[in-house]
């Protein structure tokens, strides 16, 4: 990657010592600037609330990334998510998330993707693997979509052509431009 990140920051959640300290051992080695961890998602959420209100108390101002387990306790990655996507406390709701889970089962997917999760990626990981996964957040961003059911990135990665009318065509009228921090 031959991208300059030192001012990059990323928040690391993770309930295993280990795996949380590969993580930021990964992330050091392609010179992240600032790499703040949390051991689940209460702590992360705390960690944002001050970071909202004082962000020299976080150790840091603004969040580029987020990576998180799925399974931990008293708050685990899909509701740090939900929060994240949901709650009017919430520092950024375009935030980039990283899933990382060992649950590969289709069901658990398709729950995180209706979550509004950025990308996915499977334990075990290697180190290209999680440096792939920033370097494809950081160079293709994806468009934020509000329904009512749904708010998050598009969950569609590829073009493919209609096979009839086009029923997303829109006047300017209804189109909402949001705008972030």
């Amino acid at each position: 990657m031959a991208y300059n990140l030192e001012r990059f920051s990323v928040l690391v959640v993770e309930d295993s010592l280990f795996i949380r300290s590969i993580i930021v051992r990964t992330l050091k080695a392609i010179r992240v600037g600032i790499v703040n961890t949390a051991s689940n998602g209460a702590e992360a959420i705390e960690l944002m609330r001050q970071m909202s209100q004082d962000g020299r108390k976080s150790g840091m101002s603004q969040i580029d990334i987020v990576i998180s387990d799925w399974v931990m306790d008293p708050v685990d990655g899909l509701m740090l998510l939900r929060w994240i996507r949901r709650h009017k406390e919430s520092p950024d709701r375009f935030m980039p998330f990283v899933m990382l889970t060992a649950n590969t089962d289709l069901d658990g997917i398709i729950e995180a993707r209706d979550m509004g999760v950025t990308e996915m990626m499977t334990k075990p990981f290697s180190m290209k693997t999680l440096t792939d996964k920033v370097q494809s957040v950081i160079e293709s961003p994806r468009q934020f979509i509000q329904a009512p059911s749904y708010f998050g990135p598009d969950r569609r990665r590829r073009q493919s052509p209609l096979k009839g009318p086009d029923r997303r065509v829109i006047t300017e009228a209804e189109i909402e431009v949001h705008y972030v921090g």
